[in-house]
C-alpha cells in the first residue's frame, strides 16, 4: 500500500509510492548534456568575468574563491526601488542582488570532487557575502543554491560554482517554513527542527551521517528518492553566523554526501539551497520569535524524478522509494 507522510514543519503531505518503488540502486542515471561552452570561470580567464566582489586567496596571493556579479542577473542593484498597486495587483521594480561564486581555478565540474579546505572557502564566502548583502535595508533575505548538471539548471559551463540571489521580498518557500516552525514552538517550546534531529539520532532509520556538530538525514517526508539535509545540530537560526573553526567540519560533512550521491548514483544532477532566516531589521519585529523557533540546514536535491501535473495540481509530491531504504544504502555507500 502506498504511504502518507506528513512532513512536520510545513504540514505537507507526500506520498510514499511503494507500489511504484525502486530501489536504490536502480536510480543510477545515465548523464547527458549539450555540448559545452568555453568556460570563463577558470583561473586565467578572469578578463571574461564582471569584476569580483571577494576572493579567497591561498598564501601565494592566487585565487582560490572569486564572487562576481551575474552577466544575466535575475534580479538587479538600482539606487531607488518603488512599489505600486494596480487595484488587486501588486508591483515593484527587480531590485536586488544576482552573483555568481566561482568555486575552484580549476575546470572540476562537481562540488564532491572538491578538496574539504576548498568547499570550506565557498563557504566561507557564503557567509561574507551574507554579511555584506545584510547593511543593506532594503534586502529581505539571501538565498543560496547550486545548480549542478544540464537537468539541475546547470547550464552548458561545466565548472563548479553556486550562485548568491538576495530579494527586497521573504520567499514563499521560507515562509512556509517560518510560520510552520513558529507554529510548531508556540504549541510546544521546542524548535522542530531540534525535534527532528534528536529523533533521527535515537531513531537511526533516516541517519546518513553524525559527526563534528552536524547531522546529514533523509527527511520522514521527502519529496524527492534520495534528497537529503544537512543541519548544525546545535540550534541557529542563521547560516552566516556560524563559528568560523565549524566551515570545516561542515564542509567534510558536504563533501561524505555528495561523494556517496556520485557513486552510488552514477553521478546525478543536483540542487543544494540553504535555508537561513530573513535578516531582522531592529525597526521592526517582523519575525520576532525566529532566534527561538528557526533552524539553518541545507537541502540537497538529486534529480532523479520530474514533477508531473497530479504535483502541480495539488502541492502533493510523488517519492518512488522509502526513506528508510534510502539512508541505509547512502549509509553503508
Amino acid at each position: 500500500m502506498p504511504q502518507l507522510r506528513k512532513d512536520p514543519i510545513i504540514g505537507r503531505w507526500v506520498i510514499i509510492a511503494t507500489e511504484r518503488a525502486k530501489r536504490p540502486k536502480d536510480f543510477k542515471v545515465i548523464a547527458s548534456s549539450p555540448p559545452e561552452k568555453e568556460c570563463p570561470f577558470c583561473a586565467g580567464k578572469e578578463n571574461l568575468t564582471p569584476g569580483e566582489v571577494l576572493s579567497v586567496k591561498d598564501n601565494n596571493g592566487n585565487w582560490r574563491v572569486r564572487v562576481v556579479p551575474s552577466v544575466k542577473p535575475f534580479l538587479k542593484e538600482e539606487e531607488k526601488n518603488w512599489k505600486k498597486g494596480r487595484g488587486p495587483y501588486d508591483l515593484m521594480n527587480g531590485i536586488g542582488r544576482h552573483e555568481v561564486v566561482i568555486e575552484t581555478p580549476s575546470h572540476t565540474g562537481n562540488m564532491a570532487d572538491l578538496e574539504v579546505d576548498n568547499i570550506k572557502d565557498v563557504l566561507y564566502a557564503y557567509c561574507e557575502r551574507i554579511k555584506a548583502i545584510e547593511k543593506d535595508d532594503r534586502m529581505k533575505y539571501v538565498l543560496i543554491f547550486k545548480n549542478y548538471g544540464w537537468a539541475a539548471g546547470g547550464g552548458r559551463i561545466k565548472h563548479s560554482r553556486s550562485q548568491i540571489i538576495a530579494t527586497p521580498v521573504n520567499l514563499k518557500r521560507v515562509k512556509e517554513e517560518l510560520e510552520g516552525a513558529k507554529f510548531y514552538f508556540d504549541y510546544r517550546e521546542r524548535c522542530v527542527f531540534c525535534d527532528m534531529i534528536h529523533q533521527e539520532m535515537e531513531q537511526k532509520e533516516r541517519l546518513v551521517l553524525d559527526e563534528n556538530g552536524f547531522i546529514a538525514l533523509v527527511p520522514f517526508a521527502p519529496r524527492f528518492p534520495f534528497e537529503v539535509w544537512i543541519l548544525p545540530k546545535e540550534h541557529s537560526p542563521d547560516f552566516h553566523k556560524i563559528n568560523y573553526d565549524s566551515l570545516y567540519s561542515l564542509a567534510g560533512v558536504i563533501k561524505k554526501v555528495l561523494v556517496r550521491l556520485k557513486k552510488t548514483l552514477n553521478d546525478p544532477p543536483y540542487n543544494y539551497i540553504i535555508h537561513t532566516a530573513p535578516f531582522r531589521r531592529p525597526h521592526s519585529n517582523y519575525w520576532s520569535t525566529i532566534d527561538d523557533d528557526y533552524h539553518w540546514h541545507i537541502e540537497i536535491i538529486p534529480r532523479l524524478t520530474q514533477v508531473a501535473g497530479f504535483e502541480w495540481g495539488t502541492g502533493f509530491y510523488i517519492c518512488p522509494s522509502l526513506p528508510e531504504e534510502t539512508a541505509k544504502y547512502l549509509r553503508e555507500a
